[in-house]
């Protein structure tokens, strides 16, 4: 029998993609589908693509410093708030999945008011304003990593963070023709993120010379990151960034060099791959990255650079050390229970419906 699911979430493509990574199980499992998002963030290009039926609201958001809109945002919430209401009633979902940023909170009460279930999903180790506004109507609220249990109380389930299984079809062969390597030395695969990361992309340009003694390197290196300085080069290949060969890629590294965003670095536990972890500054965030790379290192799956600290000579004796003890950390993730986010959460959606 057919069952009705709502998914929520946006603001960054962060509260999306698990979403999307959760669709052929969802499918799988006879539920129909509709998506309430925000009017033009992200999530309506991302989720359109998929072909998605999907519901715009109105939101705004609170930010932590003075700005006029804080006085505007709470009635475009308040909006958010009747037009969830209204679609519940209309569709009568049996099972709501937030996955925050805060369109998502009009949605989760609206829900809970109308007697709807309601499952959420915390991709950080220290929840976020949208989800911490969102606990109290929540029936249970998965969490991506064991320390955040202690904020969840009863309604904490440890699920890990869903990935998308399409990333484990890709062909390493491919991946190192796409790069045009000519032979098979290990590969690094450098990820700065779609803006790129200024102090990982000099580090490891200025290190080219050492490293490629002994590695390929493919280095996405973000948005007008290009260095055409260094194009031509022999082993080294950048991007400004990828899409369909991104799992051809995946396929062909040996281990990773990244910030620590919280569904990128899942997706490196899910594909068995070693990664060396450089967290956005506390100074340039609110400090989440750098909970999850400790976490992570925690539970042996990577090394962990402060940017601070970041040199050259760090940087390459790290990648040498890692290759050569890679087995250790792949054991590592290889008994993680987390890889298996995407069975877990479904069957909570499931159980929700009954």
């Amino acid at each position: 029998m057919s069952k009705k699911i709502i998914l929520t979430g946006g603001g960054t493509a962060g509260h999306v993609i698990p979403n999307i990574a959760l669709l052929p199980a969802l499918k799988d499992a006879d539920f129909e589908i509709m998506y309430v998002g925000s009017y033009k963030g992200i999530e309506r290009t991302l989720i359109e693509k998929e072909g998605l039926y999907y519901k715009p609201i109105s939101s705004g958001k609170l930010r932590r410093y003075f700005s006029i809109q804080n006085f505007i945002d709470p009635f475009k919430v308040i909006r958010g708030y009747f037009q969830a209401k209204k679609i519940i009633k209309k569709y009568n979902p049996d099972v709501v999945f937030s996955k925050g940023g805060f369109v998502s909170v009009p949605v989760v009460m609206a829900a809970s008011k109308k007697k709807v279930p309601v499952i959420c999903h915390e991709s950080d180790l220290t929840p976020g304003l949208a989800n911490k506004l969102s606990m109290k109507y929540a029936n249970k609220i998965c969490h991506t990593f064991p320390e955040t249990a202690r904020f969840l109380g009863d309604k904490g389930v440890f699920t890990g963070s869903p990935v998308r299984s399409d990333l484990k079809t890709g062909d390493k062969q491919k991946g190192i023709e796409y790069c045009g390597f000519k032979d098979d030395k290990p590969v690094i695969l450098v990820v700065g993120g779609s803006l790129g990361a200024a102090a990982i992309n000099k580090s490891i340009r200025s290190s080219l010379d050492t490293l490629l003694k002994d590695f390929n390197i493919i280095h996405l290196c973000g948005k007008e990151k290009l260095d055409k300085n260094k194009e031509g080069i022999e082993g080294y290949k950048q991007f400004e960034y990828v899409n369909e060969e991104m799992k051809d890629l995946f396929a062909a590294c040996d281990i990773i060099v990244s910030r620590a965003g919280s569904n990128a670095i899942w997706e490196f536990v899910y594909l068995n791959k070693p990664a060396i972890l450089i967290p956005l500054p506390a100074a340039s965030s609110r400090g989440d990255q750098i909970l999850n790379a400790k976490s992570f290192k925690k539970q042996g799956f990577c090394e962990v650079l402060n940017e601070e600290d970041l040199t050259d000579e760090l940087l390459i004796s790290t990648i040498e050390d890692m290759y050569k003890n890679k087995d250790k950390y792949i054991d590592a993730m290889n008994k993680s229970e987390a890889t298996k986010a995407v069975d877990k959460i479904t069957k909570l959606l499931i159980e929700a419906c009954k």
